[in-house]
């Protein structure tokens, strides 16, 4: 099959997976470069078409379309479009209850800082991640490609209520991380539970009363130490030391 036109129906509605509102209501989004589309296959993603520049011959098991630089332009949404883009089917996670090491994160509106956490998740044998609030589409094609292929590696599950979070979670002991205070353990000092629900909240904002009131009842707060000159880490960086610290040994 070959499409030239930007035009083309199926161009417009792989155009239109740029956008959450259609991801949302299709159930399908953006996969865009080889080894991403490799790590979906690999993973078990359902794949629904693939688009290939002129010549190009790797995904011999599907059904490809053959188009040009304009059309893969189109869909695309890098500023130097890849040789490949598929489209396919978000996947959905069912909650275990044998989870130990949990990952919350709250109204995170960076999606590269969402896909790096989520590749940090892996890294470090975290068991499931929680979206809470108002936080950036998983499936957004920057989260996608920060993840390098481990979005669907790892359960994600997005959570809008409290009282859903805390019946999920009611067996993990909520870890608030903050600004050093007096009742937070330094990082180096901390000594995680059997089971625990590790809370980051924005760089800005941080995590609600709401989540530190929880943390405050039922758990602890805890903070990275460093110098005073430093005001603050940026969100990845801090769930990238926080987990290595916390699980990298285990």
């Amino acid at each position: 099959m070959k499409i030239t036109s930007v035009n083309n129906d199926l161009v417009k509605e792989t155009a239109k997976l740029q956008q959450r509102k259609y991801r949302d209501e299709s159930g399908l989004f953006l996969l865009e470069g080889e080894k991403c589309i490799e790590e979906a296959i690999e993973s078990g993603v359902q794949i629904e078409r693939i688009f290939v520049a002129d010549g190009y011959n790797k995904f011999t098991n599907f059904e490809q379309i053959e188009t040009n630089d304009a059309v893969m332009s189109k869909i695309s949404t890098t500023t130097t479009p890849p040789k490949c883009v598929a489209v396919g089917r978000q996947l959905k996670s069912e909650w275990k209850k044998d989870y130990k090491r949990v990952v919350l994160l709250e109204d995170i509106k960076d999606a590269g800082n969402l896909g790096t956490i989520l590749r940090t998740s892996c890294a470090f044998g975290v068991d499931a991640v929680i979206l809470y609030g108002d936080t950036v589409d998983l499936y957004n094609p920057k989260c996608v490609r920060a993840s390098v292929g481990n979005l669907w590696k790892i359960p994600v599950f997005s959570i809008k209520s409290f009282e859903e979070l805390s019946e999920l979670c009611s067996d993990l002991t909520p870890v608030a991380t903050l600004p050093k205070s007096k009742d937070s353990v330094w990082l180096k000092e901390f000594k995680a539970d059997k089971k625990v629900l590790i809370m980051f909240g924005t760089e800005s904002s941080g995590l609600s009363d709401e989540l530190i009131s929880y943390a405050e009842s039922n758990g602890e707060f805890l903070t990275i130490e460093m110098s005073s000159q430093v005001e603050s880490l940026n969100l990845s960086i801090s769930a990238g030391v926080i987990l290595y610290k916390l699980f990298a040994d285990d």
